[in-house]
């Protein structure tokens, strides 16, 4: 701070006010202060230790895989939201690394943020970081992945409920062997999903082996080798839930490497309805969640938060919906049987 007024020419005090982005400097001491601060090379962390602790117009938000449309729209839906209610959204893609995500949690508290959003790739290890950002006076909201132990605001949606209406679906048009690719287990919202799935068989009586439900990433890549896995057993499962869209588009490539088709042999159904269901071929059944407002809740919750909404905890639980599309129709053999009953005799 010193050596920025000294170079300056100015007091601490208007290097204070330039650096905290008070109005009240004028526009030649505003740009001598930052000419100095480029020309000394200083880091945001750096001029923080020598700033007053007050929060800025920053919300930081931390996604897990930049790569994924979701998180896209995820981060669509909070950036308009916070811009337009004069804040400014910071993203960090941890690439579901925990140890790359730690590192932004922990550097990202030197640019004092309002608020931070958190969509974790590890929903144990990041509960400690947030708490302390809670204590240092930020808003926090964790969205989609939900820590066990977390008594601060959170936005999901309705996870089991949309893999058991999704799974009925499958068995109301006559699958019974079915299969499930999930994500991570120690993610809420892939655990959810599968006990979605399960709730559907036991209701219909339906009994799996373990191996017919197989858990994996969040990828296409993970979805294409589970459901390779899945389609050398025998019995082949004529049906595959996938807990994303990603995993049941990995699946739909590793259908058709093995020369089958969907849905004539074998039905695929996602989660998320990304904008891709609709243009693949077959296109995608899919449960769809409102992807963008998670985000924009999530955002307008921390606004509220931070001009003065000191409420109870809020826990948003946004609805999913069942879009069906090409990729769905009854098991092979009863089309066939329905195909043979409606055959002509060939008689006179």
């Amino acid at each position: 701070m010193k050596e920025i007024a000294r170079l300056a020419d100015v007091s601490l005090g208007t290097v204070s006010n330039v650096l905290s982005g008070l109005p009240t400097v004028r526009e030649p001491l505003r740009k001598r202060v930052l000419e100095a601060v480029q020309a000394l090379g200083y880091q945001p962390n750096q001029l923080a230790r020598g700033l007053r602790r007050d929060k800025t117009n920053i919300i930081g938000m931390v996604i897990s895989d930049v790569s994924n449309p979701f998180f896209a729209a995820v981060v669509r839906g909070a950036e308009d939201t916070a811009f337009k209610n004069g804040y400014r959204l910071f993203i960090c893609n941890s690439d579901n690394d925990f140890t790359k995500e730690q590192t932004y949690l922990r550097e990202m508290q030197t640019y004092l943020p309002s608020g931070l959003i958190i969509m974790t790739s590890n929903i144990k290890g990041s509960l400690a970081l947030a708490e302390e950002y809670r204590k240092a006076g930020s808003a926090v909201v964790y969205v989609d992945r939900l820590p066990h132990h977390w008594t601060g605001d959170t936005v999901t949606s309705m996870h089991e409920d949309g893999a058991y209406q999704a799974t009925k679906h499958l068995i109301g048009l006559g699958h019974k062997l079915l299969s499930m690719i999930g994500g991570s287990s120690q993610l809420t919202n892939s655990g959810e999903r599968v006990a979605g799935f399960r709730k559907a068989l036991r209701e219909a009586r339906i009994t799996l082996k373990p191996e017919y439900i197989q858990e994996g990433k969040f990828d296409k890549e993970s979805g294409y080798q589970k459901a390779t896995l899945l389609l050398n057993m025998s019995p082949r499962p004529t049906a595959v839930f996938a807990a994303n869209d990603l995993l049941a588009l990995g699946a739909l490539n590793a259908i058709r490497h093995f020369g089958l088709r969907c849905p004539e042999d074998i039905s695929v159904i996602g989660f998320d309805n990304l904008d891709v269901a609709e243009f693949v071929t077959p296109s995608l059944s899919s449960v769809e969640q409102s992807v963008y407002q998670l985000g924009a809740v999530a955002a307008q919750m921390i606004v509220d938060r931070i001009q003065g909404d000191t409420g109870p905890r809020k826990e948003r639980v946004l609805t999913t919906a069942l879009r069906l599309r090409a990729s769905v129709a009854p098991p092979p053999m009863q089309d066939a049987a329905k195909r043979a009953r409606h055959k002509p005799s060939g008689k006179n």
